[in-house]
């Protein structure tokens, strides 16, 4: 039998795809940096061997997938090729593993994670589904009729992949250090549009995605009247909201979800829409909106004193508008104090004053030093200019986190996608 060997498998889809095969009664196991990432959990948890990079690893007989992040000089990778094994990367691999299933693709700007979630709990909870999310869970079942994934259009990765259908959740200018403007984004995706099989969802408010061309149905959903699934009537309370369904402007059904701000709306109506199309009961289908308890790193709370504190991989302007909005909706009376640490230089250089422009949508923002890649230039950008531009704003050191605890009764939001945990963690430590 087959042993899968991956090469970085503490990657987020590459733990994630290592848990699917795993449940499928595959061989895996991999192999990763000695630091700890939160992927590892769910490794260990399945029992799947962690091994240290190092050539010794590779044996005869492997299958190896090499995560994208590792270039084919990685000794582990040129061991294999010494050994003439079969080397495939991450999305090609995915890319044929899900010709299997009825695949559904869930991609976009912003997003993908939380919706890929909702989408996977949903349709399992009606159908046998594996998933694939990218905060590295990941679940294989045996007769499985969907494979539900997230798709990344970094490097366009995703035109490795013929999906049935997509959900397409919005286009807008990310990952600077790759994709020249928005332009080059929608291309991407337009590309990708036409790869699609059966159906595509997609956000009508966008304007970006009302251009897209495609082979197969283009069905939009939204807020607006012109969309095919509209969502109306939205009732926000402290504990979630409901919302009238409108498919081609005639009322289908209400619908509550345990979730907040306008985004969160969008993701389930995008669920909605494929249950819908797929014929999945409307019953079975509120039903499971309403359990649902979100994935990891986004708007995950816990409650320290009189203080909330909350991890969220939000990462760029429109992510952290969206995130500081669902706090103001379930803490109304509270103070919303950011945390926020810029991940790249490239992307805090292109984004400075919309940056800027989100933070100031909390009562008080705290920086971090901005985590940047071996690989950046970074010339002379600090995160002392990005602070400028946002009146009363603090830097935030590891050492010096004690000064959030003057913010009694307050909601502390620490976002990013570098390692803003660690001064999670301090703040949490001192606390004790």
């Amino acid at each position: 039998m087959t042993i899968y060997h991956f090469v970085g498998i503490k990657g987020s889809g590459m733990s994630a795809l290592a848990q699917v095969l795993h449940d499928m009664k595959f061989q895996v196991q991999g192999s990763d940096v000695e630091k700890r990432f939160f992927t590892q959990l769910a490794l260990e948890q399945s029992g799947i061997k962690i091994l240290p990079f190092q050539k010794e690893n590779i044996k005869p007989g492997m299958t190896i997938i090499a995560g994208n992040a590792f270039p084919d000089t990685h000794e582990e990778i040129q061991e294999a090729m010494k050994l003439g094994l079969p080397i495939i990367r991450y999305h090609r691999f995915l890319g044929d593993f899900m010709q299997n299933f009825t695949s559904i693709a869930i991609t976009g700007a912003h997003g993908k994670t939380s919706t890929t979630g909702l989408l996977a709990h949903v349709i399992a909870g009606a159908k046998p589904t594996s998933f694939l999310i990218g905060d590295g869970t990941g679940k294989g079942e045996e007769g499985a009729e969907y494979f539900v994934f997230e798709a990344c259009e970094y490097r366009r990765h995703f035109l490795s992949y013929f999906p049935d259908y997509a959900i397409m959740t919005n286009i807008d200018f990310d990952h600077p250090d790759y994709f020249a403007n928005i332009d080059d984004v929608f291309s991407a995706f337009q590309e990708m549009a036409v790869q699609v099989k059966k159906g595509i969802f997609a956000y009508g408010d966008d304007e970006q995605l009302q251009k897209i061309q495609a082979k197969v149905p283009v069905l939009f959903y939204g807020f607006g009247e012109e969309n095919d699934y509209q969502a109306k009537n939205l009732v926000k309370t402290t504990s979630g909201t409901s919302f009238d369904v409108f498919i081609r402007n005639t009322f289908f059904d209400t619908f509550s979800i345990p979730t907040f701000g306008d985004h969160s709306v969008l993701n389930a109506l995008s669920v909605i829409g494929v249950c819908h199309y797929e014929e999945i009961n409307v019953d079975v289908v509120k039903e499971l909106l309403q359990t649902f308890q979100g994935v990891k790193r986004r708007f995950s709370e816990k409650s320290i004193g009189s203080q909330i504190l909350i991890d969220d991989y939000a990462h760029h302007p429109t992510e952290i508008k969206a995130t500081i909005e669902a706090a103001k909706q379930k803490y109304p009376d509270r103070e919303i104090i950011a945390v926020f640490q810029p991940h790249t230089f490239t992307r805090t250089q292109a984004f400075l004053e919309d940056f800027a422009a989100s933070l100031r949508e909390a009562d008080k923002a705290f920086l971090c030093e901005i985590f940047g890649s071996a690989r950046e230039n970074h010339g002379k950008l600090t995160i002392k200019d990005l602070q400028d531009k946002i009146a009363g704003s603090e830097i935030l050191s590891e050492e010096n986190t004690s000064v959030l605890n003057a913010y009694d009764n307050s909601v502390i939001i620490f976002m990013g996608a570098g390692d803003i945990q660690k001064f999670q963690e301090s703040y949490e430590k001192q606390l004790i």
